[in-house]
C-alpha cells in the first residue's frame, strides 16, 4: 500500500479529531478519534495501522472462505 492510494482526512471535533483513511486501490475506509493535542504525525500513523489491520483481516477471511473444510473427525451413530 503505498501514500499515493490513501485519501486521508481530519476533522476536528470539540476537544477530540476524527481521522479517516482510505485505500483507493481496495476502497477500504477506516476512522480513529483521537486527542485534539496528539501530533498530526501519530494520528495519522495509528489510522494507517487500524487500515492494514482490516484489510488483512477482510483478506484473511477470504481466503479462509476459499479453502475446502477438513474432514471432522469423531463417530458417526
Amino acid at each position: 500500500m503505498s501514500r499515493a492510494e490513501l485519501i486521508i482526512e481530519f476533522v476536528p471535533i470539540g476537544n477530540s479529531v476524527k481521522v479517516t483513511v482510505m485505500d483507493a486501490a481496495t476502497l477500504t475506509e477506516v476512522s480513529i478519534v483521537g486527542p485534539r493535542k496528539a501530533s498530526k504525525r501519530d494520528l495519522e500513523q495509528a489510522a494507517i495501522q487500524k487500515l492494514k489491520y482490516v484489510i488483512a483481516q477482510k483478506s484473511g477471511a477470504k481466503e479462509a472462505e476459499t479453502q475446502p473444510r477438513p474432514p471432522r473427525k469423531g463417530i458417526i451413530v
